[in-house]
């Protein structure tokens, strides 16, 4: 367990060094901005919850722990 808790924070460590690269990679129709998302604009408010994202986020997490415990 504490390998895996050692991984999983160097991947989170790398995705938050190189997020700026990731973000200008899949602009602004990539990950985060799927059909499915939630996105509501006021005049003054901005709401967004990117439920898709995080569904396919999930799903791939899950496989790749799925994968590292076999």
């Amino acid at each position: 367990m504490a390998r895996i808790l050692i991984i999983l924070g160097i991947v989170l460590i790398l995705i938050g060094v190189f997020w700026p690269i990731l973000s200008n990679l899949f602009g602004k129709t990539g990950l985060g901005r799927l059909p499915g998302d939630i996105a509501v604009e006021g005049e003054r408010s901005k709401f967004y919850f990117p439920i898709v994202s995080c569904l396919i986020i999930s799903a791939v997490v899950s496989i790749i722990v799925w994968l590292v415990q076999k």
